[in-house]
């Protein structure tokens, strides 16, 4: 197998991960698909050692948590300093997640939380002063994580499609 490569074990674990890493054992996901839960968690460990699993998060309602505003910020970023600008807009208090654009003008947005307008107004401004244009602010109203089904074969497993 070439490096980055994930056979069909590897992928139906990862699948089974995504679903709910907390939740689910390395016994489950054997006997799903019919191994050893040793050999599952040898593999979930070499995945992680390759950085395939680069970690496990907590899914939090922020609203609920007290933060009931939650915003996209759409940034521009020079190309040359984009990298360094989106490693830094990650300190800002109410940052949630930077996620970096490969092409086009609207090349860093950035997730936050608020409890308030000051607070979005806040980070706004801390953003600015990285060197972070602000092109777009959008208020989430929610946003849902799903587990990536393409890990499964065509046909599904279990008869799950």
């Amino acid at each position: 197998m070439k490096d980055g490569e994930l056979d069909r074990v590897d992928r139906h674990i990862l699948y089974y991960l995504q679903q709910d890493a907390r939740g689910t054992s390395s016994s489950e996901i054997a006997e799903k698909l019919d191994l050893s839960a040793s050999t599952v968690r040898t593999r979930i460990n070499k995945l992680e050692e390759r950085g395939v699993i680069r970690g496990y998060h907590l899914d939090i309602d922020y609203d609920l948590a007290g933060y009931p505003l939650y915003t996209k910020i759409i940034c521009t970023a020079p190309i040359p300093e984009r990298d360094e600008l989106a490693n830094e807009a990650r300190q800002i208090r109410g940052v949630t997640a930077v996620r970096e654009i490969m092409t086009g003008e609207r090349n860093v947005y950035v997730n936050t939380i608020g409890r308030d307008h000051d607070d979005l107004n806040r980070i706004s401004e801390d953003l600015d002063a990285l060197g972070l244009e602000i092109v777009d602010e959008q208020i989430i109203r929610d946003e849902y994580v799903c587990p990536y089904h393409g890990f499964l074969d065509e046909d599904g497993i279990d008869g799950e499609e």
